[in-house]
């Protein structure tokens, strides 16, 4: 019986192990969103394919800060674009955390998403940013060059050890001897 009982635990351990990737990969309902938004710099930029066109419109995007809270408060920028994909997009917005609301034009909301902008463009590195001799991986230091003097104190250290080991090593052997 015992046995038995063994099994199906395991089974059952197997089974919900099996199980728990497509728990963390599916998303909730309320979850899906229908927008994209991405940061270039200091520039906005929403897409969606959820908006279909009514009097000539696609609909609105708002870019809401951290303050305001409906969809009229924000910096709104109109929907351009075809049948398949619809974009917007807001220029020279200062550094902070943001929300992206679409809105079509026949009143549905295509999705809301938060997005970061941070302060700076990608930094630029020059050519003389990086080290002119590399990483010295494997020769003691990533960048300071040791001198004669300290390779030498170094060896006596690692000498003196292995000559302290031997004798500890011998004595206790021979427990009579120096």
């Amino acid at each position: 019986m015992s046995r038995s009982q063994g099994s199906l635990r395991c089974g059952l351990a197997v089974a919900a192990a099996a199980a728990l990737p497509l728990g963390l990969a599916a998303q909730p309902a309320g979850a899906v969103s229908g927008i994209s938004v991405s940061t270039s710099g200091s520039t906005v930029s929403v897409t969606t394919s959820a908006c279909v066109q009514v009097g000539g419109s696609w609909g609105n995007a708002s870019l809401l800060n951290s303050s305001q809270t409906s969809f009229a408060q924000g910096r709104q920028a109109a929907l351009t674009g075809t049948a398949s994909v619809q974009s917007a997009a807001w220029s020279s917005v200062s550094p902070g955390t943001y929300t992206v609301v679409v809105v079509c034009s026949n009143g549905t909301t295509a999705g809301t998403q938060s997005v970061i902008v941070s302060s700076a463009a990608a930094p630029t590195v020059s050519p003389t940013a990086s080290p002119s001799r590399g990483v010295m991986g494997g020769v003691g230091g990533g960048t300071k060059d040791y001198g004669t003097v300290t390779m030498v104190a170094g060896g006596v250290l690692v000498g003196t050890g292995v000559i302290a080991t031997g004798w500890f090593l011998r004595r206790r052997t021979k427990p009579h001897r120096l």
